[in-house]
């Protein structure tokens, strides 16, 4: 029996995503954000979630994906304070698909061969079996490091607010 991971899978942006299950927290419906004064653009402000004041960041905006704006129907994956060295977080996502269970057989592990700003932050592709009645494909899904996406912002300076995000700008 190979060993499975559980994680949970979300859309970026119309890509599919997916974290570590044991970072989830849960996941609760969008809510009015109060915004930061001269945060980094990736913290859209805070929310009060049942009494405890909840920071939230824009996955999109962090990353450097398309589409960071706020949209109806997005929901916020509260993460466990461990994740984030014992703050409370949450992140923007455009929905949540579901949580699954996914063999590790079915995950592809970035290699180093593959460099780029973005790949440090992936764990691996997961290989979803689609069936459409003819044919047998797999959907792929980006398995985030999310852990390794927080450590990161403790170490990119955001003193006065100036930094977008914790991937380099390009282009």
């Amino acid at each position: 029996m190979a060993a499975t991971i559980d994680v949970v899978e979300f859309e970026l942006g119309g890509e599919r995503y997916a974290l570590d299950i044991n970072l989830a927290r849960e996941i609760v419906e969008m809510m009015p954000i109060t915004p930061i004064p001269r945060a980094p653009s990736f913290i859209s402000g805070v929310i009060n979630l049942r009494g405890e004041i909840t920071n939230i960041m824009n996955l999109n905006t962090l990353l450097r994906l398309d589409g960071g704006e706020i949209r109806q129907n997005q929901k916020i994956i509260v993460l466990v304070p461990d994740a984030a060295k014992g703050s409370n977080v949450g992140i923007i996502v455009d929905d949540v698909s579901s949580v699954r269970q996914v063999p590790e057989t079915e995950i592809e592990h970035i290699g180093a061969g593959i460099a780029s700003d973005f790949s440090q932050f992936v764990k691996g592709i997961i290989k979803i079996p689609v069936e459409d009645g003819q044919t047998s494909k797999k959907d792929l899904v980006i398995w985030l490091d999310l852990e390794k996406v927080l450590s990161r912002l403790g170490n990119t300076g955001h003193e006065n607010g100036e930094a977008s995000g914790i991937m380099p700008e390009t282009g």
